[in-house]
């Protein structure tokens, strides 16, 4: 699975671009396909102090940028990269009509990317062990 996401890089830059024009949708896309209305956000699960969806589309956007990069040095990049992309575009919610910028959504996207890097992190350390 890891060589099929490095082998197609394309479906990393295709969920980086799903994720954000749904980030910079005004209002909510998902909502008007499935409510037909703009204002209203379906939940995945419920929220607790973080919002979850936010939570699970930046790990899931994480998983895919890690291992399409996993066997290269630009892990690195993935993690600066992640990290600046969930504050931007939750800074961005501040200017775009029917949105609004929440710390709860900001620490959803923040800890997505950082469950992943312990994940990470976790795996290297196995890794080095095992050698």
């Amino acid at each position: 699975m890891i060589n099929f996401f490095s082998k197609y890089k394309i479906i990393f830059y295709l969920s980086n671009f799903a994720l954000i024009f749904l980030y910079l949708f005004p209002g909510s896309f998902f909502g008007y396909v499935i409510y037909d209305d703009i204002k209203l956000q379906p939940q995945i699960t419920r929220d607790f102090l973080i919002s979850s969806n936010h939570l699970y589309a930046f790990f899931l956007l994480s998983v895919i940028g890690f291992f399409t990069y996993k066997n290269t040095n630009r892990s690195y990049l993935i993690i600066i990269y992640l990290v600046f992309l969930s504050i931007i575009l939750e800074t961005l919610h501040i200017i775009i009509p029917e949105r609004s910028f929440e710390l709860s959504d900001l620490f959803g996207n923040l800890i997505g990317v950082l469950v992943m890097i312990i994940i990470n992190f976790i795996n290297k350390k196995y890794e080095n062990f095992k050698n």
